[in-house]
């Protein structure tokens, strides 16, 4: 497990290397036909999306609100924690703690933003990694002083499944996780595109995103909790209001595989996704909303599918976690390995969107707002496709604007 650091500021070091072992690994990614590393090789012939689709009631700037400015700024201020093994999820603490979650190992630790020291809390029964799968998000609810549940995406050996377990900062290191209770469970599993984003709304709702599991066809299937985002109670029911069916958990469909799920200070939902050969994107979330694959990838204008707000070539994306900061949508790229930025105006794009620290730190797998001026940012050198360096995989602290 990892091994305290003091905070730092330098660089990733560049291993010889690296760039013939990523293009040989992209090459074998592209055969697998996967936007996490893999297909759609070749100089992007734009960046980002023309339109964006027109706000929906209640969608609108609030007045008073204005647009984020065209350009901003990304500024690696520390190095909070290092010699992470195959980090996925993150979650701050009401206390400033920061909860991170091991796709491999299955475990879950606690990093103290000021010293980086991490303390492993325990392991995540029945976790079952490969390929893409293993433990993935975590989230913490709005109670969390006083329920003190973590919950859990991961997969299992038939299915991912969502999951809350009990913390208990009082016992010993290793044994401060109760055992797990479900609080979902059916979501198609494969070997890629397992989804794996949890986070709870501003409405205090649990939203999920899914993939597709290798099997495209789930993404259409309303039956089929697959390729969608999920909306449900702490507990794991449909809420009975704001999901297009009263009885389902099911909030919108047509993903390929969604990696990031992020609100803006209107409360409007964010998602990243990737697509396979042509398009990844941004997708802004509307209820009952059909996000089109696998009919269609990226911007299509086709009657009864929602086009992406932007959109990216795979080779400058393959995007995974994002959040919101000052005004913009912030997202983590694995192939692409950089940090977008994508201002807002409202509900839609105001100027193209811009790339900070392109191949300093590797992949990148998640940025988490700090609710104020600054983002954490995840990498995700050690996931098997990647070029570890010696301090690999590390959290940095970021200054944006």
């Amino acid at each position: 497990m990892p091994r305290s650091r003091p905070p730092s500021v330098r660089p990733r070091p560049r291993p010889p290397l690296r760039k013939a072992a990523a293009a040989l690994a992209g090459l074998a990614l592209l055969v697998a036909g996967c936007s996490d590393g893999g297909a759609g090789e070749g100089a992007p012939d734009r960046t980002g999306a023309t339109s964006s689709p027109s706000p929906s009631p209640g969608e609108s700037r609030s007045p008073g609100s204005s647009a984020a400015p065209a350009e901003g700024s990304a500024e690696v201020t520390g190095t909070v924690a290092e010699n992470l093994d195959s980090p996925w999820g993150l979650a701050p603490l009401p206390d400033g703690g920061l909860l991170v979650s091991s796709r491999d190992e299955g475990t879950i630790s606690l990093v103290d933003p000021e010293s980086g020291k991490a303390t492993e809390l325990g392991s995540v029964p029945g976790v079952e990694p490969g390929g893409e799968g293993g433990l993935l998000g975590i989230a913490v609810p709005p109670d969390f002083a006083e329920d003190r549940y973590i919950y859990a995406y991961f997969t299992s050996a038939s299915d991912n499944r969502v999951v809350r377990m009990l913390y208990d900062a009082g016992k010993e290191e290793g044994n401060r996780l109760g055992a797990p209770s479900t609080v979902l469970r059916g979501i198609p599993k494969g070997m890629v595109h397992n989804g794996g984003r949890i986070a709870f709304g501003p409405d205090r709702m649990l939203y999920v995103g899914t993939g597709d599991s290798g099997d495209r066809s789930l993404a259409q299937d309303r039956e089929s909790l697959g390729g969608k985002i999920l909306r449900m109670t702490p507990e794991g029911e449909p809420p009975g209001r704001g999901n297009p069916e009263a009885d389902s958990v099911v909030y919108s469909w047509g993903h390929r595989n969604v990696q990031g799920l992020a609100w803006d200070a209107e409360k409007r939902l964010w998602a990243s996704e990737f697509g396979q050969n042509t398009w990844d994107e941004l997708n802004l979330i509307r209820p009952g909303g059909n996000y089109g694959w696998p009919e269609v990838e990226g911007e299509a204008g086709e009657e009864g599918f929602i086009d992406p707000v932007a959109q990216w070539k795979p080779a400058e994306a393959s995007p995974s976690g994002i959040a919101v900061a000052k005004g913009s949508v912030w997202m983590a790229s694995l192939r692409g390995e950089r940090l977008w930025r994508v201002p807002l105006d409202g509900a839609k794009k105001v100027a193209r969107p811009q790339a900070f620290l392109e191949g300093e730190y590797g992949r990148l797998r998640t940025v988490v707002s700090d609710g104020g001026d600054g983002l954490w940012l995840v990498t995700s050198e050690t996931d098997s496709r990647g070029t570890p360096a010696e301090d690999d995989d590390r959290i940095l602290k970021l200054e944006v604007s």
